[in-house]
């Protein structure tokens, strides 16, 4: 029996989406479940083809497995690589007989053409948590571990404007090679609620965003869609959402949180993004 659940959803536009209900706002770009014990979970969005998901290892080992009604691959990395943040207890990924320790908020990368890929937790009392990203790739790129020391640092905003962050650019080109894909994550200052703000689009690329370390009966309002005509989405502890490339993706918590951002379009450029002022948003 398979451990994995999988659901694909297909790109809609910015007409179609001021059309929905909060209902149908959800349907279409909220994750609710990420994580379940010994379930690899995945959503395939059309949006550059981009799968988000979470793998929870707890009795033993879970594998990460091709998808026959999507990937008609011999094995999940055939075509894609894969990019992995553990948000929970320490853990190993075996690559093809290689283990890698991957420990509380490191970040892992698989390139194209690995064919066997384990997912194990040390302690089942406190079992990981891989958040997983994959994108098509054209190259393979060597699998390379990186710790939160080893990102690169960024240093954002201030406690005036409630959006003190550090973002670490762990999956990024400074620090790794990739075809596309790129993560990180951005940790906001006690007293900092904001994230990404001020707001911006990249027509080329889309992200997901993966929000944690909301404290419980707290969360938070994710906000996206074009720059004049915003929605909300209102987001709980280990929740993501698919931010097309036409929209915007900033949220404010009723508390400060973390949130893992992943990227995947034509270019490898951080900072390739139309900026918009505060003040011209609707």
């Amino acid at each position: 029996m398979s451990h994995t659940i999988f659901e694909s959803r297909y790109a809609i536009g910015p007409n179609e989406t001021k059309s929905l209900d909060t209902k149908g706002l959800r349907e279409n770009f909220l994750i609710e479940k990420v994580f379940s014990a010994d379930k690899i979970h995945f959503v395939y969005t059309h949006y550059d083809r981009y799968m988000a998901g979470g793998a929870m290892p707890v009795q033993g080992k879970l594998q990460l497995e091709t998808i026959d009604e999507l990937l008609k691959e011999p094995y999940f990395l055939s075509r894609r690589e894969l990019g992995v943040i553990n948000v929970g207890g320490d853990g190993t990924i075996e690559v093809d007989g290689t283990s890698y320790e991957v420990n509380h908020k490191e970040a892992l990368y698989v390139g194209k053409g690995a064919k066997e890929v384990f997912f194990s937790s040390n302690d089942s009392g406190n079992p990981a948590k891989f958040y997983l990203n994959s994108t098509p790739a054209h190259q393979s790129y060597p699998t390379k571990r990186v710790t939160k020391a080893e990102a690169n640092k960024i240093e954002l905003g201030s406690l005036e404007t409630a959006n003190h962050r550090t973002i670490n650019q762990m999956l990024l080109n400074k620090v790794v090679d990739t075809c596309q894909l790129q993560m990180g994550m951005t940790e906001l200052k006690p007293g900092s609620v904001w994230n990404t703000m001020p707001s911006h689009t990249h027509d080329r690329r889309m992200e997901v965003y993966f929000y944690f370390e909301v404290p419980e009966a707290q969360a938070v309002s994710h906000f996206m869609g074009p720059i004049d005509e915003t929605r909300h989405i209102w987001m709980q502890n280990e929740q993501a959402v698919i931010s097309p490339p036409w929209s915007i993706h900033s949220g404010a918590g009723t508390s400060n949180y973390t949130f893992i951002w992943g990227m995947a379009g034509e270019n490898l450029d951080y900072d390739d993004m139309d900026k918009c002022a505060i003040t011209d948003l609707r």
